[in-house]
């Protein structure tokens, strides 16, 4: 389309050079956002958001194509998903395959892409000086893609994986089962990630070529005026302008809109209906599903947030509420997903307790009561007001995010038809009330209009006493049923329950905004010790970079009886916090509501605290919890409803998918003392109400409090929060030695151990490795940890993980095919520095173990020693450096850095500068004589611990079969770990941790 023929849409202007058009008017921005924005429309009909950071050190981009995968031909399930694998593997101007993703890796970079029902979004980050050398890459894969023959069935091979690997989520199945339940006049039903059969075995047997469909797809769908583009970096608006216009401007315009169904998803052939599904997981839960016109177009009134608020509310006069004090439920949500473009369901999920799953029909009327009590009180303008109030103080502070995230969440929102002017508010902001539209939604939500789904393993809950069908991709087993003629009567026959209301106004609204910004030239780099005394030590660091009304309250209260002592003890521990969560979840509820959220959890340390949001309300907050720890009151019926939680999760942990649980084996063997999930569970049984309750006072009454607190709090108020500890829980203090972190195993030079576990889950195909290299020998002198020796072990060890890293991902999953997870990643435990490959695979893991000892061998060891050129080197070790000199984007991700140095024992708050002044000593000749002592499959001193979880679906071991060319003896040299505890009892400890400084130098400015 000429300039001259380019039909431009309100408020947007021709270029001066008439090469694209630009909105004129400001776009609406947080008045915390320093940003700069151009909306911009090149003449292929894409629109493009331009984003200026001179702040930024990561520059983004994100691409979203408004098509996803039910637009799938009905006979090739999957095709759009992988249109979006085979995307990235070469382009005309850049052939070779991996290309993208090694010129990211080199340059402190990353990418990822997703596929939903509708959106295909592809994004990446890059170091900021290299944006324009990834956008030419990114660009051409909407321009000239190959889908090399070559990759094909190899990268079909990658779907699968990831298919195999969902395969016994249950979130996945459930996911499908609502899909394969709907109508087949709407391609909701479409099976979404496809695998071997539906794109290569299936597709051949009708003489069909998927890689032909898949050409046809994207020639037929990736079209410019059916995409948005955002690019962000610290480049001026008008240079990211002309590289929008110079890389993107040839993709093509093919005049079509986003793909439109007409039929409706759900039917009266599937309405009213109750479908009852197996979990893999010991799951109970119950769901009613409305079908709703699409809201987006509503968006200045976002009708479905205010039923969402109130029927999702957790507080009193609530349904969860009523339901809760029945005994009948754990948890309760309400929300909207999208059905594709025009339809969008109203979802009102309950999780059951035991007693919940008999009464499912029972719970069915009391959702009903609710919706009859808000269709009687009307919508109430004091509620959508503060539900307003507080959507827009949420903007006025939004915080900075990851610039991947941004662009890609922003790609998204632009495809939702906002005002351009409200291209980044329009979901944020609550503009207009419409209490006539809300209403006509309610009134949607009829007693004819839903269907219903019951979740559980129970088969005397399922009409029949057994589940009678098998959903073809997932084998789901579910029974489908008629909703019974006694429970629709009554449903017809409603009558108010009188313990249900709409929330009273909610007390945790902050008021108080005042942050008493001052110009910071340097910003403080570490927090200040305020308190240090044998009970408490308080730190703490008002905010001088961010500027906004929040605070994060940090507390560990260190108990020696809490988790180390006993697994009896911990799993106490964790039973009492899961009670504190449920007694205080109407008022957490609320503060929630307003911004303001809390989080408990059991450490091998102690309790950690954390109340996080506006400070304005922060200590009230704070004050309730500690309160409720003090003086919990454990009723027999809530005791028992949530012992059924602790049990079924800590069941249910056997079920994870085997790369987690690779993972948690090979940390408790590189932990000095710690307990299984299964060490746990056999002590459930002896914990009863008398037991808790004489065991919290005990764990409360001895304590070491340390508390961070960071953000818009001054001194004196910060020690105001250490005090409310102390005068709230008035705990003695341990004596020092009881303050003493655990300590790490020493894995002894040419250790080569394995440790082998079955899968819990008869059905999953999948086994994992977790292999991990311990590297260097215990080098910590009698002072400090952080020796000179220390440092350069820990800069070498974090070189050759960023070295390993994307050639692992390329060759044992690109390449090799081994399985859809591929991870590796420097690992420290303590003292103990490593680096650590987790494969998840449908392989024996003996066979993959060899292989990624072969990988080692062959592609990075030959890659090392005789390729490497010093040039490559420093762009790994610059590519760290600069994720490691990374600004925080927001007032949380500064206070992690600090907080996890302060329960590290570390206190090593320099830790990255120095990190990075270590790694700029780092020569090729030292990365490859560490190669060669401790990573090398052949290196002497190595100290190797990988964990096997095997699926049961394989041979066994020993046996020597498998499939043709799998290696399936391990090295003669590798030791059997048969009992992990003989195993740890025979290592050697670490030191523990300890601070690296005295404590008092931070006691000064």
């Amino acid at each position: 389309m000429s300039a001259d023929t380019m039909v431009l849409p309100e408020g947007f202007e021709l270029s001066k050079d008439g090469t694209y058009a630009v909105f004129t008017k400001p776009l609406e921005t947080s008045a915390s956002d320093e940003r700069s924005y151009r909306l911009v429309r090149l003449k292929n009909g894409m629109e493009v958001l331009i984003i200026h950071d001179p702040k930024t050190d990561k520059a983004a981009a994100a691409m979203d194509v408004h098509v996803g995968h039910l637009t799938d031909p009905d006979n090739i399930p999957g095709l759009a998903h992988f249109l979006e694998h085979l995307l990235f593997l070469g382009t005309s101007k850049y052939p070779v395959e991996n290309a993208y993703k090694q010129y990211l890796a080199q340059h402190n970079g990353r990418s990822n892409a997703a596929t939903s029902i509708d959106h295909t979004t592809y994004h990446f980050e890059v170091g900021q000086e290299h944006l324009e050398g990834a956008l030419d890459i990114f660009s051409q894969f909407f321009v000239s893609p190959l889908f090399n023959e070559s990759c094909t069935e190899r990268e079909m091979q990658a779907v699968d994986y990831e298919f195999k690997r969902n395969l016994q989520l249950d979130s996945r199945r459930l996911f499908q089962m609502g899909k394969h339940l709907s109508s087949r006049g709407h391609p909701y039903w479409h099976f979404s990630t496809g695998n071997l059969e539906t794109l290569l075995e299936g597709p051949k047997r009708e003489g069909i070529d998927a890689r032909k469909e898949l050409i046809q797809f994207y020639h037929k769908y990736y079209s410019s005026s059916i995409m948005k583009l955002v690019l962000l970096g610290q480049d001026s608006l008008d240079q990211l302008t002309e590289w929008a216009l110079s890389k993107f401007g040839n993709v093509k315009d093919l005049g079509i809109s986003p793909p439109v169904y007409r039929n409706p998803p759900l039917t009266s052939k599937e309405l009213l209906t109750t479908a009852f599904i197996k979990p893999v997981k010991d799951i109970r839960s119950l769901e009613l599903k409305f079908l709703l016109p699409d809201s987006t177009q509503h968006y200045t009134t976002q009708p479905h947030h205010y039923l969402s608020h109130l029927i999702g509310h957790e507080g009193k006069g609530s349904l969860l509420s009523l339901l809760k004090r029945e005994g009948w439920a754990n948890g309760l949500s309400a929300g909207g997903s999208s059905g594709g473009v025009g339809y969008e369901f109203f979802k009102i999920s309950v999780d059951l307790t035991k007693e919940g799953l008999v009464h499912y029909e029972d719970i069915i009327v009391m959702i009903f009561q609710y919706i009859l009590m808000l269709r009687q009180e009307g919508v109430k303008e004091y509620i959508w007001h503060e539900i307003a109030s507080m959507a827009s103080t949420a903007f006025r502070f939004k915080e900075m995010v990851p610039p991947n995230s941004y662009v890609t969440g922003l790609s998204k929102e632009m495809q939702k038809g906002f005002a351009p002017e409200w291209t980044l508010s329009g979901s944020d902001l609550i503009r207009t009330y419409q209490p006539d539209l809300i209403m006509e939604i309610l009134q949607k939500l009829s007693i004819d209009a839903w269907c219903g789904q019951v979740v559980t393993q129970d088969t005397t809950m399922v009409p029949g006493g057994a589940f009678t069908e098998v959903e073809k991709w997932y084998n789901v087993e579910y029974h489908l049923a008629k909703v019974t003629p006694a429970l629709m009567r009554r449903l017809e026959t409603l009558e108010r329950h009188p313990d249900l209301h709409l929330p009273h106004p909610n007390h945790y609204i902050p008021e108080n905004f005042e942050t008493g910004k001052t110009p910071t030239l340097t910003p403080l780099t570490h927090p200040i010790l305020l308190q240090h005394t044998p009970l408490t030590r308080i730190w703490h660091k008002k905010d001088d970079t961010f500027w906004v009304p929040k605070v994060n309250l940090c507390f560990l209260l260190r108990s020696p009886i809490v988790s180390s002592l006993s697994p009896s003890n911990q799993v106490k521990t964790m039973f009492y916090l899961e009670l504190i969560r449920d007694t205080l979840v109407e008022e957490a509820y609320s503060a929630e509501l307003a911004g303001l959220t809390y989080g408990l959890e059991c450490t091998m340390d102690g309790i950690e605290i954390q109340v996080e949001g506006y400070n304005d309300k922060a200590s009230l907050l704070l004050q309730k919890v500690l309160q409720t720890m003090r003086t919990l009151s454990i009723e027999e019926g809530q005791f028992w409803r949530i012992r059924d939680q602790v049990e079924r999760s800590h069941r249910d942990m056997g079920l994870d998918n085997p790369n987690m649980q690779a993972t948690y084996f090979l940390r408790y063997l590189n932990e000095e003392r710690t307990w299984t999930y299964l060490e746990r569970l056999d002590e459930l049984d002896q914990v009863t109400p008398e037991t808790l309750r004489l065991f919290y006072p005990e764990m409360l009454s001895r304590l070491h409090i340390e508390g961070l607190i960071h953000g818009n709090m001054d001194r004196a108020q910060a020690l105001k929060m250490g005090e409310m500890v102390e005068q709230i829980l008035q705990p003695r203090p341990l004596v020092p030695s009881e303050i003493v972190s655990l300590r790490s195993l020493i894995v002894p030079e040419g250790c080569r151990a394995v440790y082998q576990r079955n899968v819990v889950d008869p059905k999953n195909l999948n086994s994992a490795v977790d292999y991990y290299l311990q590297v260097g020998a215990p080098v910590m002198t009698s002072s400090t940890i952080t020796t000179e020796a220390f440092r350069t072990q820990r800069a070498l060890t974090q070189i050759m993980a960023q070295i390993i890293q994307e050639p692992c991902f390329n060759q044992l999953r690109t390449v090799e095919q081994l399985g859809y997870i591929v991870q590796s990643r420097f690992q420290q435990f303590g003292c103990t520095l490593g680096i650590e490959i987790v494969v998840q695979s449908d392989r024996d893991p003996i066979h993959v173990e060899n292989r990624i000892e072969h990988f080692l061998k062959a592609r990075i060891g030959t890659w090392l020693q005789s390729q490497m050129t010093e040039e490559e080197f420093q762009k790994q070790v610059q590519s760290l450096i600069q994720k490691k000199l990374e600004k925080h984007k927001n007032l949380m991700e500064e206070t992690t850095v600090y907080w996890d140095q302060i329960t590290s024992g570390y206190y090593d708050f320099s830790e990255e500068q120095d990190d990075v002044e270590e790694m700029k000593k780092v020569t090729l000749e030292m990365m490859k004589e560490f190669f060669v002592t401790w990573i090398s499959p052949e290196a002497r001193g190595g100290k190797k611990v990988s964990v096997h979880i095997r699926s049961l679906k394989l041979p066994p071991p020993g046996t020597g079969a498998g499939k043709e060319g799998d290696e399936l003896e391990l090295r003669e040299d590798t030791l059997e770990i048969k009992d992990m505890v003989e195993f740890k009892a025979g290592l050697e400890l670490s030191r523990a941790p300890y601070p690296v400084v005295d404590l008092l130098r931070y006691s000064k400015l």
